[in-house]
Parts: C-alpha cells; sequence; structure tokens
C-alpha cells in the first residue's frame, strides 16, 4: 500500500505491525545501556523480540530460557501501543531494594518506549514527506505532459505542435524538414473493428514515428488520423531516409488485426520568410500523391482486409 493512499494518522496506527525491535533501536547503544544497568542492580537482563526471539542476553541465568511471551512475557516494551519486545529481568542474589531495582527496570521499559516512540514518528514522518515529495513531482510531471501531450498517443497535441513552429519560424533557423503524415484507411479500421483497434492503431502509429525518429525531432498529433513531423537542420536525404523507416516499420508490422499503413510527404523550409504551417500544406499535397501509390500498391488490399478474417 503507497504511503500517500491512507492518512498519516492511520498510517503512524497501522504501520507499527511492520517494526521490529532493531528497526527502532541501535542495538549496541541498547546492549550498552543494559550492560550498565546490569552491573549496578547485579541483576541478568534478557531482551526479545516480539515473538520472544532473543536479542540481547546479558549474563548466564537464562540459558536454557525459551521465552513464553504469552503467558510469561514479562515487562512487555510497546509502541503505538502494540508490542515490540519484552524485558526479563532475574536478581543474582536476594536484595532488599527489589522493590527499587524494580522501579528502576520499569523506568528503562518507559525510556525504551518513549524512545521507540520518536524514532517510529520520526522514521515514518520522513518516508511519508519523501513519498509526498515524489507524488508532488509526477503530478507536476503529469500536469506539464498534459499541457503539451496528446493522451492517446504521447507525441505533441495539435495546438503545442503549432507553438513548437510558431518558435522555430522565430528563431529564423534552416533547413527544417516537414513530414505530413496520414494514416490509410483508418476509417475501414473504425468500421469494421470499432474504436478500441482504431485507437490502438493511432498509438500504433505514434510509436513508429517516436521508434524511428531522432532525439530532435518535433512529433505532433495534428488531426484524429494525421501527425506532423518537423525535423530540424535536415537534409533532403534524412528526411526521405525517415519516410522510408517509417513505412517500412508500417509494412513489417506483425499484428493479428492490424496492417498499419501510412503516407507521408515532405518538404524543406529552407527561406526564414516561410512559414512552417504553410509548409506543413504543402507537405500534405505530397502526402496525397504518396497515398495514391501505397494504396494502389500490389498486395496493399490484402494486408488491409486480413484482419477481417481473424475477427469472424
Amino acid at each position: 500500500m503507497g504511503y500517500h493512499s491512507i492518512p498519516y494518522d492511520r498510517r503512524i496506527r497501522e504501520n507499527i505491525k511492520n517494526y521490529s525491535f532493531s528497526h527502532l533501536y541501535d542495538m549496541d547503544t541498547v546492549r550498552e545501556y543494559l550492560q550498565s544497568l546490569a552491573d549496578v542492580l547485579e541483576i541478568n537482563i534478557l531482551l526479545t523480540a516480539r515473538h520472544g526471539e532473543k536479542e540481547i542476553v546479558i549474563g548466564d541465568s537464562f540459558l536454557g530460557f525459551y521465552p513464553d511471551v504469552v503467558n510469561d512475557p514479562g515487562r512487555k516494551i510497546r509502541v503505538q501501543n502494540r508490542t515490540i519486545g519484552h524485558l526479563y529481568i532475574k536478581e543474582i542474589v536476594s536484595a532488599e531494594n527489589s522493590g527499587q531495582i524494580s522501579d528502576m527496570v520499569d523506568s528503562t521499559v518507559a525510556l525504551l518506549e518513549e524512545l521507540g516512540e520518536e524514532a517510529y514518528k520520526r522514521r515514518e514522518t520522513s518516508i511519508y514527506l519523501e513519498e509526498l515529495e515524489r507524488l508532488l513531482k509526477e503530478r507536476r510531471r503529469q500536469i506539464s505532459q498534459n499541457e503539451t501531450d496528446d493522451p492517446l498517443t504521447g507525441v505533441y497535441h495539435r495546438n503545442y505542435f503549432l507553438t513548437r513552429m510558431e518558435a522555430i519560424d522565430r528563431s529564423e533557423a534552416v533547413p527544417i524538414a516537414v513530414l505530413n503524415v496520414n494514416i490509410n484507411d483508418w476509417k475501414f479500421v473504425n468500421d469494421h473493428f470499432g474504436d478500441e483497434e482504431s485507437d490502438r492503431l493511432i498509438q500504433t502509429v505514434a510509436a513508429i514515428l517516436k521508434n524511428q525518429a531522432g532525439p530532435d525531432y518535433i512529433i505532433g498529433r495534428i488531426d484524429g488520423d494525421a501527425f506532423g513531423v518537423l525535423i530540424p537542420m535536415a537534409t533532403e536525404e534524412e528526411a526521405e531516409s525517415y519516410m522510408e523507416a517509417v513505412q517500412r516499420a508500417c509494412d513489417t508490422y506483425e499484428d493479428r488485426i492490424l496492417a498499419p499503413s501510412v503516407a507521408i510527404g515532405y518538404v524543406i523550409k529552407t527561406n526564414i520568410e516561410e512559414k512552417l504551417e504553410d509548409r506543413l500544406s504543402d507537405a500534405e499535397y505530397e502526402m496525397f500523391n504518396n497515398k495514391f501509390e501505397v494504396k494502389n500498391a500490389k498486395g496493399y488490399q490484402e494486408r488491409l482486409r486480413k484482419g477481417l478474417k481473424q475477427a469472424k
């Protein structure tokens, strides 16, 4: 259960069950303290964990002794009203000050409980704050992502993609390759297989565009089944190579239902006076020319319709 999923006060009450005695204390320090107490009071001491496992033994009186924490729990050490350990003592010799010894041992138990409470709350609070910080960062990341990304595909949404184009125009950076990518026969998939499969087709094409892209490529979903891609400082050869790689990845994609196919057109912006949005329209014209070639290629229709047999 995540730390952020339950209230802090409930977490404090419940999480103590996950702690053992050694989680809350520096056992070397506890051993040193109990040794000093045993020397002063002339007693032997046994400290056990919650279920009776021996943690610290001082003196020989507990050799062969197996604690029965149910019927003979000794002095219970409790944190958050839950037993985390047991303290047993045996006097080495009969003493007239047994009452004083008992009081000092009780005070030791009270001290251990107080220190345990402080250590537990400090540790749980630290974990809680770290978890809240991680949650806050994740929510900030999601908010930031929602401001820029298309929720279905993870590429930029149309508005942010247009904003990036305007920023590049202002920078007067050239050359820029501008690609217009359109999914072939998306409506066929939607009509025959429904929204879920047609959405998956869009996601599949988006993934291919991202997988084949370089680190500086800018990809956006500019319409339901259309994408725009910007390649900064690109040559015509790079744009051509990316186009071929994407279409090859689509053609070789193995799926029981889907047969992704895209038409791509590209142009190169070389004049700083040109607007990328206008060049995207020019790339759309080239895309339609490519669509005619792709959809009339041998075997296209057979591959497109292969899913119909699987769906029967």
